[in-house]
């Protein structure tokens, strides 16, 4: 089980970066498919946001921003979104992840292919970053109080 610091600035610190790590890491993810980064990076930063705030506060207190007993299903999720969009365009007539066949009606080609790299990076993003995290609680043996 973690104990909270003994430490004021470890605390303060943790608390006053843990927001701006996070929204660099969804900057990661939304720009990930004009530039370096993407889903698997973006989630990892998200999960290491998480994981600062999980080592510089209580159980108790981490569990508030994302729950131990979330880590799997949200993994879980985050696959399931990558792999149903993947295995739609097959269904559709194309290869998989094959964005020209995905049934978003009234969108230009370049529109449509934007978005389910979107949908794609957000899904592997999800699943990173809830599996590093659930990783994390079992091998401390973190225990879900809600």
């Amino acid at each position: 089980m973690i104990r909270q610091s003994t430490s004021p600035i470890i605390v303060l610190i943790g608390r006053l970066v843990s927001p701006f790590i996070q929204v660099f890491g969804l900057y990661v993810i939304f720009h990930g498919h004009y530039g370096p980064g993407g889903g698997f990076q973006g989630g990892a930063i998200l999960a290491a946001s998480l994981l600062l705030i999980r080592l510089c506060l209580d159980s108790e207190t981490a569990q508030l921003q994302f729950r131990q007993a979330l880590g799997t299903p949200v993994g879980i999720l985050g696959s399931l979104a990558f792999a149903g969009i993947g295995l739609m365009t097959l269904l559709l007539g194309g290869e998989f992840l094959d964005y020209a066949f995905l049934p978003f009606g009234g969108m230009k080609p370049a529109e449509i292919r934007a978005m389910g790299i979107l949908l794609v990076e957000l899904g592997i993003g999800v699943a990173v970053m809830a599996t590093l995290v659930a990783i994390f609680d079992d091998l401390i043996g973190l225990e879900d109080h809600g």
